[in-house]
């Protein structure tokens, strides 16, 4: 019996949403009809093989989704909205960093006592990794135990708090003490808020480049002026310990010197500013996770040595 054009688009579809066959390793190309493939929003064989389970290259409506099928994760498949769709626990933990890099801030942790264990952390985390992408097994009940922080990229890529801690580490060692922690922070809160709003309203906006949209780079522009703000505006605001600060409450534009809350605002500003284009950035290949404090923090370090 043939098949109807509403059977076949309801094959099409059911295949995108919990593609079944993709979790198998031995999978040849799966089947689909003609009107599937032809579909500009159907799954290509190219994007199933290539690993990670991305979607297909040109799929605007993919903006505003999370970036892989269902079905590698099981709590994904469970709570599919909370944890797949919108990532609130991802996100949850995203967000917390940034306030515990404040709060280790304000309690004059210095960073140096942070760089150590931080790389030491690397150690069992990379091993982890390691160990789940050779054994199928251990990969099955780590996705079990942490399936809930992960994107189903991850099952057979590396874990992005890797590079999470890679570029914290980084800036903590590269730059100065106030600017290393709000490059952290802007990469917890700023990052977020791309994700966030890049999935609810990208695809009503143009693509900057593929996988970033208009609304996500200015909501990470938004959310960096008033980090910002909030960081040297009241978290350190009359601090002027040496050599933990570079920011004094002055910029010298122009052979002009501004002060208060005028180079406070050209000063959030321009971390705004700052912080998006390190969002949008392809560097290498390197994760956002590694090139969003790293260029932040060198950013903002380069403006205050030049006008502060």
């Amino acid at each position: 019996m043939s098949s109807t054009p509403d059977s076949t688009l309801s094959a099409s579809s059911s295949q995108i949403s919990l593609p079944d066959h993709l979790d198998s390793d031995n999978s040849s190309t799966p089947s689909t009809s003609t009107s599937a493939s032809s579909s500009p929003r159907s799954w290509s064989p190219a994007a199933t093989k290539n690993g990670f389970l991305a979607p297909p290259a040109g799929v605007r409506a993919t903006l505003s989704r999370s970036p892989s099928p269902l079905g590698l994760i099981p709590v994904h498949r469970t709570f599919s909205k909370f944890v797949h769709k919108h990532e609130i626990p991802r996100k949850a933990l995203h967000v917390s960093i940034g306030f515990l890099a404040i709060y280790l801030y304000r309690t004059e942790v210095h960073p140096n006592a942070l760089i150590a264990p931080l790389t030491t952390a690397l150690v069992p985390i990379v091993s982890a990794d390691i160990l789940r992408l050779r054994s199928e097994s251990f990969n099955q009940l780590y996705i079990k135990v942490l399936g809930a922080l992960m994107r189903e990229s991850e099952v057979k890529g590396w874990n992005g708090v890797i590079w999470y801690l890679v570029g914290t580490v980084a800036v903590l060692v590269l730059f100065p003490k106030d600017v290393a922690t709000l490059s952290i922070a802007l990469l917890s809160w700023c990052d977020t808020a791309a994700s966030t709003f890049g999935r609810l309203w990208g695809r009503h906006t143009m693509q900057i480049r593929k996988g970033k949209s208009l609304a996500g780079s200015l909501a990470a522009a938004a959310v960096g002026v008033m980090a910002a703000g909030f960081w040297w505006g009241w978290v350190i605001h009359g601090i002027t310990e040496d050599g933990g600060v570079m920011w004094r409450g002055r910029l010298g534009i122009a052979g002009m010197e501004i002060t208060g809350g005028l180079a406070l605002t050209v000063m959030s500003l321009v971390t705004g500013l700052v912080a998006s284009a390190s969002e949008m950035l392809d560097l290498w290949g390197l994760d956002d996770n590694v090139i969003i404090p790293v260029v932040s923090g060198a950013g903002i370090w380069g403006l205050l040595k030049v006008f502060g």
